[in-house]
């Protein structure tokens, strides 16, 4: 199992721009396999011909056969009607062989346009593994295409079967009574064409809902944390309009949500549920027109087993299936629809030139020699821990890819392993099987200088020793000047503490802190370390969410900068809330046997986990910190 997946673009919800890009290399990827659709087609009309048989041959064997005292005939038709469900076989077994000449030419053309974009990029230029419009050639390769065919297939199977499906059930309408079309055909078509209509602005409506959700619960704990200065200052009222103004644009957000879900239930209700009851009440009048009770019969069977199973599965697919692969495969589009323009060259080029960067970062600089730009922050490879012979491992086989500059966060159910993996990467726990590479060098081997110098960690338990203020926050690096130390201070919200402790220059105890004053002089001297690795353990689960929101945000911000970039610098978060997870590039998500990473909109597509965890904090007020 592998973990390692890379980020799409930052962006939107998939919708109509996302739509309009993908449209076109679509069509032309059909157009070229037009003898496939035609042959897909025809074994397809074979399941036409089964739906139109059982409705209609039922039909005559109730007016031909049983209610007009003509037994045998009745039974002929049913055995008629048999037949043809029995003959299913081989209609589906061309089904399936010409869904496999559409999914996995579609496979084979995104592999080669995924190896195409990574030679390009390492030819034309390797060290621009920092573009987060970037997606990573090894996920592409793998999982991501794999996502693209299981969607695509499924999206065949479905849209066909409900295709050819209502064709045969229509047909047999209206052998059996033209009628019959009148009432079954306008809501069906109503109701399809409602709910393609509520696609693309329900996706975009969930992603404005999610948003508002999350300004709300960082206002009201910014407010909560700070509201004796707020009453100091007599600043109650600017407080609360500016809190009001969250809370009603969440409102609209939520309303906006609701009535598109609302309106996705109609048109289910519409096109499922409605032909039925219009049947039903229909029925005298269709009589009089001289619609026979077996033709009635006949369409209530066309509508209950061949039309709303296949419409129900239809709508499933599209709603799940069709968002999921619009979004991967406007990730390959991304990934793909700039071209990197020739970079000058390096005034000290390396003697060999730089290779792919997924290639680098199975490999690896060896030691003694400068390590290319391309070589990810943090790798680990098939990573296997246990604590104990007989005891299931922990981390199981894990595969992992950090980039340069770039912002991880990892969430999972409290024991699954997240810490673990902090002290793996740390180099603070030797794992049974695997290998981790910081910077391209293996922390097996490395001394605890070494150590120092390429990672910082930062556990849930901060440390803080009886000194001066001032000691605690350069005890990892004493060379820091006092502008970085004031820099520090201030970009992390600690000035009020400092201040309050009597300045950097103050003695401090540690007995008088809480936890959460702790915690924030231990992320000051991470601050400040010269690592560029930064791991956080829940080292801000003592904050309130926006104190932990502006220490990650700095953090991140110190990660991408061109200097810790240079030595591979990164930010790993041990999630203690999900709003964490909104704020990293891509996330982690521990579930013991199959762990998934990538954005925090593809995991609410690909992880259930991910979406319970999301959904509980949703509804979860959150905690007030010290």
């Amino acid at each position: 199992m592998s973990a390692a997946a890379e980020s799409p673009a930052p962006g939107a919800p998939p919708g109509r721009g996302a739509l309009r890009r993908n449209l076109p290399p679509a069509r032309r990827f059909l157009a070229g396999r037009k003898r496939v659709l035609v042959r897909l087609g025809g074994w397809s009309l074979l399941e036409s011909a089964q739906t139109f048989l059982g409705g209609y041959c039922l039909a005559q064997a109730l007016d031909r056969g049983f209610l007009a005292g003509q037994t045998g005939t009745g039974l002929l038709w049913l055995a008629v009607a048999a037949a043809s469900i029995l003959g299913a076989g081989p209609p589906m077994r061309g089904v399936f062989a010409q869904l496999a000449e559409l999914t996995e030419p579609l496979r084979d053309a995104l592999v080669r346009r995924a190896v195409r974009q990574a030679l390009r990029r390492a030819v034309t230029d390797p060290a621009r593994t920092d573009d987060r419009a970037d997606t990573g050639a090894v996920s592409r390769l793998t999982h991501q295409t794999e996502i693209v065919r299981d969607s695509f297939a499924g999206l065949v199977l479905t849209v066909r079967a409900f295709v050819f499906n209502a064709v045969g059930a229509l047909i047999g309408l209206l052998a059996l009574a033209p009628e019959l079309l009148l009432v079954v055909l306008p809501p069906l078509v109503l109701g399809i064409a409602l709910f393609l209509a509520t696609l693309l602005p329900m996706a975009s409506a969930q992603r404005a809902f999610l948003d508002a959700d999350e300004a709300v619960a960082e206002g009201v704990g910014a407010v909560s944390a700070g509201h004796r200065d707020l009453v100091a200052c007599g600043a109650q009222a600017d407080a609360a309009e500016r809190t009001g103004r969250l809370i009603d644009t969440a409102e609209r957000t939520s309303r906006v949500l609701a009535r598109w879900a609302a309106l996705r239930t109609v048109a289910l209700g519409v096109a499922g549920q409605l032909p039925v009851l219009l049947l039903l009440v229909t029925t005298p009048w269709l009589l009089r027109q001289g619609v026979t009770t077996g033709a009635l019969a006949g369409a209530l069977t066309y509508l209950l087993q061949a039309l709303l199973p296949a419409l129900h599965s239809m709508m499933t697919a599209l709603g799940a299936a069709g968002t999921r692969l619009l979004v991967v495969v406007d990730r390959f589009q991304d990934a793909t629809a700039a071209p990197v323009p020739p970079k000058a060259p390096d005034p000290d080029p390396d003697p060999d030139p730089d290779p792919d960067p997924d290639m680098v970062a199975e490999v690896g600089p060896p030691r003694g020699r400068r390590p290319s730009r391309t070589v990810p922050a943090v790798e680990v490879r098939a990573v296997t821990h246990a604590y104990g012979p007989g005891s299931p491992p922990v981390l199981d086989h894990l595969h992992l890819t950090v980039r340069r500059g770039e912002h991880i966060a990892v969430v999972g159910p409290s024991g699954i392993g997240k810490s673990t993996l902090a002290g793996v990467v740390s180099g603070l726990i030797a794992p049974d099987h695997g290998t981790v590479l910081l910077g391209g060098e293996p922390v097996t081997g490395a001394t605890a200088q070494d150590l120092a110098d390429r990672r910082v960690l930062i556990p849930q338990q901060a440390y803080v020793f009886t000194g001066s203020v001032r000691d605690n926050l350069l005890h990892l690096r004493p060379d820091v000047t006092s502008d970085e130390l004031t820099h520090a201070i201030r970009v992390l919200g600690a000035e009020p503490l400092v201040h309050r402790l009597g300045g950097p220059d103050a003695v401090l105890d540690p007995r008088g802190l809480s936890h959460g004053e702790r915690q924030l002089l231990a992320l000051c001297r991470a601050y400040l370390s010269s690592a560029p690795l930064v791991l956080l353990d829940e080292a801000t689960c003592h904050l309130d969410p926006a104190a932990e929101a502006r220490a990650e945000r700095a953090f991140a911000e110190r990660a991408f900068t061109d200097a810790a970039r240079a030595r591979h610098g990164a930010l790993i978060v041990v999630a203690h809330r999900l709003s964490s997870a909104r704020r990293a590039d891509r996330v982690l998500v521990l579930d013991g046997a199959t762990p998934r990473f990538g954005t925090h909109e593809e995991l609410l597509t690909s992880s259930a986990l991910y979406r319970d965890l999301f959904g509980h904090w949703q509804h979860t007020p959150p905690p007030v910190g010290s």
